[in-house]
C-alpha cells in the first residue's frame, strides 16, 4: 500500500468517527427540526464553511495549480458537484423519513447495506474486488447484523426507505469516485452542500413550518452536523476516495455503525452486549482484511 493510500484510508476512518459521533447530533436536533429543516440548515453550514477553506488553499497552493479555470474543468466540477448534491439530499432525508417508521437499529443495518449494494454496482462499470474483499463484505454484513439487529427482523415502510437510502448511498460513492480523480475535491463538496442545502429547503417550505427560533434552539446540534459532519466529513470523505476502491472506501465508512453505538455509551451512558462487542470485532476484521495487499500480478485485473 503506498503512503497516498495509508493517508487516505486514515481519511476515511476519521470521517467515519466523525459521522458516527453526529447520530447523537442529528437524534438531539430531531427534538427540534423536521427532517427537511435540519438537514436544509447543516448542509448550507457545511457549504459556508467551506469557502474559506478553499479560499485558504487556492492561496497555499502553488501557483501551476491555479490553471484549473478551463471551461471544461469547470464544467466537470459544476455537473459533479450537482449529481453528489442531489444524491446525498435523496440520501439523507429518505434516511431521516425513514427512521421515524422504524428502529434505530433496523436503520443502521439496512443503511449499512451500501458495502454490499456498491460492489455489485461496481461490477456493471467494470469496478472488479479481490476475494478478500468479498469475504470482507460478508464478514462486515454479518458484523452489522449482531451490532444493529436485536429484534426479529421484518420489512416495513421505515425499512424499505431507508434501503432506498442505503441504493442512493452506494451511488453517492461511486460517483464520488468517478469525479474526485477529475476535479478539486474540496469545491465539489462545497458545490454539493449547497445543492443538497437549496434542494432540502424546497420540501421544507411545503411541508414543514420552519421557525428561526427552532433553528436558534438547536444550534448546537446543528454546529456539529453541518461543520463537522458536513464541511469537514463529507470533504474528508472525497479526498480520502481518491485512489482507494469504492468497495474498500465503503467498508471503511460503514465503520459509523460501530461508532455510533461506542458514541451512545460514552455519551449515552448506553453499554454493549456480547451480541454487540462481536459485531464489533467481526467489523474491524473485516476492514483489515479489505485492507490486505493482494498478489501483484493481479494488481491490474482487480482495482
Amino acid at each position: 500500500m503506498s503512503k497516498l493510500q495509508i493517508r487516505n484510508t486514515i481519511l476515511l476512518f476519521l470521517t467515519a468517527f466523525i459521522w458516527g459521533t453526529a447520530f447523537v447530533a442529528q437524534s438531539v436536533g430531531t427534538d427540534y427540526l423536521g427532517p427537511f429543516t435540519f438537514n436544509c440548515v447543516r448542509s448550507l453550514i457545511g457549504g459556508v464553511v467551506l469557502i474559506p477553506c478553499i479560499w485558504l488553499l487556492r492561496k497555499i497552493a502553488p501557483s501551476e495549480k491555479r490553471e484549473e479555470s478551463k471551461v471544461e474543468d469547470k464544467r466537470l466540477l459544476i455537473v459533479g458537484g450537482a449529481l453528489c448534491g442531489l444524491l446525498l439530499c435523496l440520501a439523507s432525508n429518505f434516511q431521516q423519513m425513514g427512521i421515524a417508521y422504524t428502529t434505530v437499529g433496523k436503520a443502521g443495518f439496512i443503511t449499512a447495506f451500501y458495502i454490499i449494494i456498491v460492489p455489485i454496482l461496481g461490477l456493471f462499470i467494470k469496478k472488479k474486488c479481490a476475494p478478500s474483499v468479498w469475504i470482507g463484505v460478508v464478514l462486515a454484513l454479518v458484523g452489522l447484523y449482531f451490532l444493529c439487529i436485536t429484534e426479529e427482523f421484518s420489512v416495513g415502510k421505515g425499512d424499505a426507505l431507508v434501503f432506498v437510502c442505503a441504493l442512493l448511498f452506494a451511488i453517492h460513492i461511486l460517483v464520488i469516485d468517478h469525479f474526485t480523480e477529475l476535479v478539486d475535491g474540496v469545491k465539489m463538496s462545497c458545490i454539493q452542500f449547497f445543492v443538497c442545502g437549496f434542494l432540502s429547503g424546497i420540501p421544507m417550505f411545503l411541508s414543514e413550518n420552519p421557525k428561526i427560533s427552532d433553528i436558534i434552539e438547536a444550534w448546537q446540534p446543528l454546529l456539529y452536523a453541518g461543520i463537522l459532519s458536513c464541511g469537514v466529513a463529507y470533504t474528508l470523505q472525497i479526498v480520502g476516495q481518491k485512489g482507494i476502491n469504492p468497495t474498500v472506501a465503503s467498508l471503511i465508512l460503514s465503520l459509523e455503525s460501530v461508532i455510533s453505538v461506542l458514541a451512545g455509551m460514552v455519551v449515552l451512558q448506553q453499554h454493549l452486549s456480547k451480541r454487540e462487542v462481536a459485531g464489533c470485532v467481526l467489523m474491524f476484521c473485516a476492514i483489515i482484511l479489505a485492507q490486505l495487499p493482494q498478489k501483484r500480478e493481479k494488481e491490474e485485473q482487480v482495482i
